[in-house]
């Protein structure tokens, strides 16, 4: 499956850096091509400067709103971001068509926080400008929740979170759930958490990408689950996770007879897979509530069969009983065996109900300090009606 991805706002646009570093690996690693164009957007010159993979021309990392804000973003208001994207998604859309492989390209992932001030407020005016020019293209976001200590002492962080959410729910062909507090390791720097964060976002998208591209014969599975299969699947609230088992990269001829010990050995390791794979989703959520399904095994050809297979369609059929259910193989990986789950069409979401909840409360709060605010000038102006000006 070949993407365009489109980051927006700081957070936004490290992820896409991730997704082109991604891209740049499956090139380098598997002569696969995955991501045919990758961009930044941002009314921050800064933050588009901090960038890496993306390339540093005014095509792939895009300033918007450089007369309003003067390049120095939005100070976390995401109505003013929405007002810039509307006058300058020309410039992201030009951008997009201008990619080499454009026609070529499967889907649009647009990527932004739910927090800040740009990716919040110009992710959902970008989806539904690029559906509108492009209406045989899907268009997937992926929304990066909050930290539960920015939710509780940012009354705007709520306000910000609860608008995305909704704006982008209702253009975007689906939507995945990112909660960055399921991925902080609280020991580590900050810097070396955000990295390691963004890295962990994208690293389930490896495989899953991949596996549609493949040229080689020996790499295709009996399986295989194209980009026809992802984009079925895909719709609504959507999370994904990712488990791995190791495997011992040499075997005994002896070893490679079929006793009983190490089939069960075989299954062993796929259930601890997919174990992980589901403890690890994007966001907390119940699996019964999805209505679509989908699982990628990647492992050695050795290592797969079928009763592997259906133990692993059995787990998941269990645990998400209401859902279409599609998988694949994809015979590639040396010395680990890898799961890919994306549950897709969630009925509910128990994290994004809370933020809507709490959006009241947090509106409440914009407008008392907005009160204080014209009341605290009001008295100033009062108090100085006795004194001379010398203007």
């Amino acid at each position: 499956m070949k993407i365009i991805v489109v980051g927006c706002g700081q957070c936004g646009s490290r992820i896409a850096d991730e997704f082109a570093r991604l891209g740049k690996r499956a090139s380098r690693e598997r002569r696969i091509e995955i991501i045919t164009g990758a961009f930044a957007v941002n009314t921050d010159a800064a933050d588009l400067s901090g960038l890496s993979s993306i390339k540093s021309d005014y095509r792939h990392r895009i300033l918007i709103g450089g007369r309003r804000t003067s390049g120095h973003g939005v100070g976390k208001i995401n109505e003013t971001a929405a007002e810039i994207a509307r006058v300058d998604a020309d410039k992201v859309i030009d951008a997009i068509k201008a990619t080499k492989h454009f026609y070529e390209s499967d889907a649009v992932l647009l990527v932004a926080s739910t927090a800040g001030g740009t990716g919040s407020g110009s992710s959902s005016v970008l989806v539904q400008a690029i559906k509108q020019r492009y209406r045989d293209k899907h268009v997937y976001a992926m929304l990066v929740l909050p930290f539960e200590h920015e939710e509780q002492t940012e009354h705007r962080t709520v306000f910000n979170t609860a608008t995305c959410l909704k704006s982008v729910s209702r253009v975007a062909d689906a939507t995945f759930l990112i909660d960055n507090q399921r991925y902080i390791k609280k020991d580590a720097s900050l810097k070396n958490n955000m990295s390691k964060i963004n890295e962990l976002i994208v690293a389930p998208f490896y495989d899953l990408l991949c596996v549609g591209e493949e040229k080689k014969v020996k790499n295709i599975g009996a399986r295989l689950l194209d980009a026809g299969d992802i984009m079925q699947t895909l719709s609504g609230w959507t999370i994904i996770g990712y488990g791995e088992s190791s495997l011992p990269l040499f075997q005994l001829p002896f070893e490679w007879t079929r006793s009983f010990k190490r089939k069960s050995d075989e299954t062993h390791k796929g259930i601890q897979a997919m174990d992980g794979a589901v403890s690890e989703l994007s966001l907390e959520c119940d699996p019964h509530d999805a209505s679509r399904a989908l699982y990628l095994l990647s492992a050695p050809t050795r290592e797969m069969n079928m009763d592997l297979v259906k133990e692993l369609g059995d787990y998941l059929k269990d645990i998400a009983s209401e859902a279409i259910i599609r998988y694949g193989d994809y015979p590639r990986r040396r010395g680990t065996l890898t799961i890919t789950v994306i549950l897709s069409g969630l009925k509910r979401v128990t994290r994004v109900k809370k933020i809507y909840d709490m959006f009241p409360e947090a509106m409440e709060k914009e407008k008392k300090i907005i009160q204080d605010i014209e009341i605290g000038i009001t008295e100033l102006e009062d108090a100085s009606l006795t004194v001379p000006s010398l203007l």
